[in-house]
Order: C-alpha cells, then structure tokens, then sequence
C-alpha cells in the first residue's frame, strides 16, 4: 500500500471521528462498583486470549480517559465513538444502578464537550452483564427488556449532553462467534440453534429506540457490519453458499431493521416469540445508519479446500458453504485483504437496494490492524484509499454524513488480545504509555485540510516523522 493518494474533498459539516469500545479499553474491571461481564468472564478462561494479554487492564482508558480525549482534541477530530459498560451502570444487568458507573461517563462526556468533541456512545458493544448471560444471554427474551431499561437510565442522565446515539454494535458477530460458533463469549457453539440471540438483539435495539427517545435522547442509529459477498464460482452450489452467507451476515439484520421483515420466511420461522408484532419495535425508525465495513468475503459451496472461517475463526463442517481466500490483495496484520472497491460496492449496495428507506449513513468502523508502531505508512494507504472509495460512493448518490475510523488507540482486540494493533495512537501495554503514530499526524492534517475552503493533498511525505504529541 503506497500512501500517496490525495483524498478528495468531502462536503461541509462532515463529520471526523474515531472509535473505541469499553472491553477493550476501560481496564478497571472491578473499580467503582462496576459488575462482571460475560467477556470478563470468557477472558478469564485458560487459552481463550490467544497471547496471554491481560485484558483486565484494557489500554487504562478508566484513569486516562482525559488522556484519550486531549490526543482527540489534537486530532481535530469532531466525535468520539465510545461504549458504555452495561455491567459498569447496572452490575446485575437490571435492579440495582451503579451511581459511581454512571458518575464516570458523565465525567467523559463533560471533558469532550469541553474541548468542542460530539459525544457518541455505543450502548451495547458486547459486553452483557455476567448474571444475564448465566441466564441465557440473549438466547433469553427478557434480556431485551433488561437492555431497554438500562437505556432510558443512561439517557436520563446523558441525554442533555449526548447528541448522537448508538444501541447495539454488531449484532451478527455477536450472534455469529459468541452464540454460534462459540470462539466468543459467551462460548455457545449452536450453529442455527443461535439464531434466537439474533432476534432478541435485534428487539434490544428497536425498544431501546423507543426507550431512548422517551428520556429525551435522539439523533439515534445503530451499527452494523456490512461488506461483500462475492461468489467463488459459477455453479448453482457456489451460488447458493454464497447467498446463504450474504443472508446471515449482511440482510439478516439489516431488513428487519429498515424494512420490518426478515430476508428470508424459513429463517424469519425459525425465530421466537410474536415475531410480527417484534418486527414493529425493531423497525422502529432511525435518524441514521452505521456501517461497519472491514473487507469483502468469497463464498461458495463447501469444499475440502475451502477455509471454513468466519472473521478468522474455524467453522465446522457440514455447513452449506465455503469461505475462500481472496488473492491479489495485499492483506492486513489480521489476513484481512485489503480491498477499497468493497467499500465502495457495499455502500451503493445497500442504497440500492433500500432506496428512501435508508436513513443518512455514518461510517461507525473502518480500520486495519498492522505490526507498524510508528511509522505506519501503510495505515496511511489504507485509509486513503478507503476515504477515496467513500467519496466515490458519495458521488454515486449515498447519503453519507460521518467516518469515525476504527480505532483511537491499539486496544485491546478481543481473543486476539495485544497481537492486532488498529490504533493511530500506540499504547505500550506494560506501561499504557501513548505514542501517537504517523497516521494521527496524518489524519489530523486530513482533518484541518477538510476543514478549510479547498482541499489540500495530504500524502506520506507530509507526516513522515511527525509523532509529536498533541497540546494540552
């Protein structure tokens, strides 16, 4: 990836941001009252973080939030995507609310409303109180309802501060390697048997927009992952793997969301509980839409040679598709190709295929994990071309107001622990030391260059060296 793409001009009022959730970051598992998680829990289990890191520390964004905010503040960014920990505001998932919790993200918000930064939060980004996942998680119905009361808590005390919001991150992950596959947490290896989690997340969601815009919130959106299915062949077995998977990852929570029915009437049967009547709350309407856009996939029908992975991790057989390696990309640290047109095609994808239902779009996640401290030129490339592909989706006609780019800070990447670095800014994980990276020296220079009456190139040379900490 050479950096030496000049990204394009992007309208007015378009919104820069970067994103970080509170299991990978917070650190200060037990402080303030704050409960277990059920990733606390699956963390703690020997062998499930591959490196050993410990994840009870996070990057220490708990005592070093204002830290955090001031490399934000140097960055010119105009929001922050954070979580907020439901087991940190309600430990025992309902009853009980956890005032020190709360007190901490009002602290949050307070510090980057005072340097001028729009606070976003995510009120779900997987962290499921430790005693609702010891009842069924969201395999359980009454999760949902637990989930929307602790919204309308967190918007009663934030809402006159907050002016974006976002309920639930990534459903289908959540559902696909927690419940599924199990090489998340909660460790549930269900196969289809998992699809009750995806329901009961998604009514999560549409009764959280309801309990949110009845404590005063709004400006309200969810973020889920969308990217390409591309089929590996002509045959009708490629063929119908490949729409198998696009169905599951991509519209299986996408048209319940926007469109109020499933994609399918066979997997919309296999769902629990008064399904029509669930579809009503889930199709609530949104102010906006959050893509997360990582790479595409190439499936087809299942094959000895096939890779039987989902995001990395081992499928089992007997699965009616295959996942193969996309070739003649250059791939990140996590073996992810790197491919800009996919951002590109899946944006127009979903305007077409949503038309006037599609609400105005952000960019909630994008990002590459790369082994390259300081000198991340190819961090740089990365988000270049992707910047690029966006604006030629903008172009195309979608509706897209905002890019909050995955991720502040290296944090710490789930069961792959201290290993995938996406930060613009370094974090050295004996001493939680912050060293910002050639990409936040270039995209603060992005930043200021957007800002201004024309656009400037920003390109490698601009940066090179350029690591200097940003001002108090």
């Amino acid at each position: 990836m050479e950096a030496e793409m000049p990204v394009p001009q992007f309208p007015p009022g378009f919104l820069w941001g970067a994103s970080a959730s509170a299991f990978q970051t917070e650190g200060a598992v037990d402080a303030d009252g704050k409960g277990p998680s059920g990733w606390d829990a699956f963390a703690a289990l020997p062998g499930r973080i591959k490196d050993g890191t410990d994840t009870t520390r996070g990057t220490g964004f708990h005592a070093r939030y204002r830290e955090d905010v001031a490399l934000l503040s140097g960055l010119g960014a105009d929001a922050f995507r954070f979580s907020i920990s439901w087991p940190r505001v309600v430990p025992g998932g309902s009853g009980a609310v956890n005032a020190d919790g709360l007190d901490f993200y009002d602290r949050l918000v307070d510090e980057l409303c005072a340097r001028g930064i729009t606070p976003a939060p995510t009120l779900y980004h997987w962290d499921t109180p430790l005693p609702l996942e010891e009842t069924g998680g969201w395999l359980d119905r009454d999760t949902a309802y637990r989930f929307a009361e602790y919204a309308g808590i967190v918007a009663e005390r934030l809402a006159d501060r907050v002016p974006m919001w976002i309920t639930i991150n990534e459903p289908a992950e959540v559902t696909m390697l927690g419940y599924a596959l199990g090489e998340h947490a909660p460790g549930r290896a269900l196969l289809f048997d998992a699809l009750p989690a995806a329901h009961h997340q998604l009514l999560a969601h549409g009764l959280a927009v309801r309990a949110l815009r009845a404590a005063g919130a709004d400006n309200i959106g969810i973020a889920l992952s969308h990217a390409p299915v591309w089929t590996a062949g002509d045959s009708d077995e490629d063929r119908f793997g490949a729409e198998l998977y696009d169905t599951l990852t991509n519209w299986l929570f996408a048209d319940p969301v926007l469109t109020g029915r499933y994609p399918d009437d066979g997997l919309a049967a296999l769902m629990p509980g008064p399904v029509a009547d669930d579809l009503k709350v889930i199709s609530t309407p949104l102010d906006w839409y959050g893509v997360n856009y990582y790479n595409p996939t190439l499936v087809g029908a299942p094959r000895p040679e096939a890779l039987e992975t989902f995001s990395g991790f081992a499928m089992p057989a007997g699965l009616p598709f295959g996942i193969r390696e996309i070739e003649g990309y250059e791939k990140t640290g996590f073996g992810w190709p790197v491919v800009p047109e996919g951002f590109t095609e899946i944006l127009t994808l979903l305007h077409r295929r949503y038309g006037d239902r599609l609400p105005p779009l952000h960019i909630t996640e994008n990002g590459c994990a790369l082994d390259e401290p300081h000198a991340d030129d190819r961090r740089i490339a990365y988000l270049e071309s992707h910047l690029t592909a966006l604006r030629a989706a903008m172009d195309a006609g979608v509706d897209v107001r905002g890019y909050f780019t995955w991720s502040l800070t290296d944090n710490v990447e789930w069961t792959e622990g201290a290993s995938q670095r996406f930060g613009l800014v370094h974090i050295d994980y004996e001493t939680l030391t912050r060293t910002p990276k050639a990409s936040y020296a270039w995209y603060r220079d992005l930043i200021r260059a957007q800002k201004q009456p024309q656009n400037h190139q920003i390109r490698k040379e601009a940066v090179e060296g350029a690591y200097a900490a940003p001002p108090e």
